[in-house]
């Protein structure tokens, strides 16, 4: 497959190279948050001037100095009611050591069934973490002969991000209760215009880039091309496709074909012979839905929601679901928890047309 070259414009874009961001990171010169100043971190990390007054549009709208402010006055003072008890009373926030626990599952250099194991043998009974433990056990759904190796040299900037912000926000991941949440912290307006909307972990990549072989993969609704330029890093052929409707502080990819996604499959004859990817799919105008009966192919993988929040996809259900209703033909077969923002619950589903 060949791609189109676009030209993507975003408002009040910072001048960054990524493999610049990339290569300091490599070198271990990470500009990280310290002592909780998340904007001098975004903004040295970003080139963004000292006095930046953009305002992020997400979950809220707000600026760099605006979301420092709630990190501060907020601080580790149980005040981000993440967990409930059964009254509906806010539980005390779990301990840094959980915290630790729960987002070395996913980092790179890890083995994430095994450390998923040993969150759930090492929570203590009826704690935050033995829920959040359990409920992504339950969930996950990954074939026995799929091996995926360890990483001591993958970089994520993202990954490190997201664990900094669940030590602060004190998030030791999903768990039931978590579909009743219905907001979010101003952190995730910062890391969705700069990242975008979930963390790709590195197992989620190497799964895509097993599946994919030697087919290419194409991103629909590919946004500021995070998760593109991840798996490009890590020799994936992704054609990126987005409508660029929506703003984005940061383009990580200039090469973004900018149509509708449903048009573009259609174009392609269906992109019979490549992988399709959606990450975060928009719930309007039955996007989701189109895109899939476009799609002739045979691997779907999407990024979403495990719970029916309605946050992404479809409200009331899960994508897994709906394909069970809608897309008979195809089965689910790899179903493996994301690094979540706080209040989120995400996992990356891969779907497989089953032959007549």
């Amino acid at each position: 497959m060949t791609l189109q070259q676009g030209r993507p414009r975003t408002k009040g874009a910072s001048h960054f190279e990524p493999d610049i961001i990339f290569e300091s990171w490599n070198k271990g010169e990470k500009y990280l948050p310290e002592d909780d100043d998340l904007r001098s971190s975004i903004i040295a990390t970003f080139n963004l001037p000292y006095n930046d007054s953009y305002v992020y549009h997400a979950t809220a709208s707000v600026t760099l100095s605006q979301v420092q402010e709630a990190i501060n006055h907020g601080g580790k003072a149980g005040l981000h009611a993440w967990y409930m008890d059964d009254e509906g009373k806010p539980l005390a926030p779990p301990p840094s050591a959980d915290v630790s626990a729960y987002t070395s599952i996913f980092a790179p250099n890890t083995a994430t069934m095994k450390l998923l194991t040993g969150f759930a043998a090492n929570a203590k009974k009826g704690s935050i973490r033995s829920k959040v433990a359990l409920h992504l056990q339950s969930l996950r759904v990954l074939p026995p002969n799929m091996t995926i190796p360890k990483s001591k040299n993958h970089i994520n900037p993202y990954y490190d991000f997201w664990s900094w912000s669940c030590q602060n926000l004190e998030w030791v991941g999903p768990e039931g209760g978590t579909e009743n949440i219905m907001t979010s912290h101003h952190i995730l307006p910062i890391f969705m215009h700069h990242f975008g909307c979930v963390v790709p972990s590195y197992e989620s990549l190497e799964v895509i880039k097993q599946l994919a072989g030697q087919r290419a993969v194409v991103e629909i609704g590919s946004g500021n091309g995070y998760w593109t330029y991840m798996l490009r890093r890590m020799s994936v052929n992704v054609h990126a496709v987005d409508n660029l409707q929506s703003e984005y502080r940061t383009l990580w990819i200039g090469d973004t074909l900018i149509k509708d996604g449903e048009k573009y499959l259609k174009d392609e004859k269906g992109c019979k012979d490549a992988v399709i990817l959606l990450v975060y799919p928009i719930v309007s105008s039955d996007f989701t839905s189109r895109v899939l009966d476009a799609y002739k192919g045979d691997t779907v993988c999407v990024a979403g929601t495990q719970n029916r929040s309605g946050y992404t996809a479809f409200k009331d259900r899960t994508i897994d679901e709906h394909m069970k209703v809608e897309k008979a033909d195809y089965e689910k077969i790899m179903q493996i928890p994301l690094p979540s923002f706080p209040g989120k619950d995400e996992a990356l589903y891969i779907f497989e047309r089953q032959k007549p």
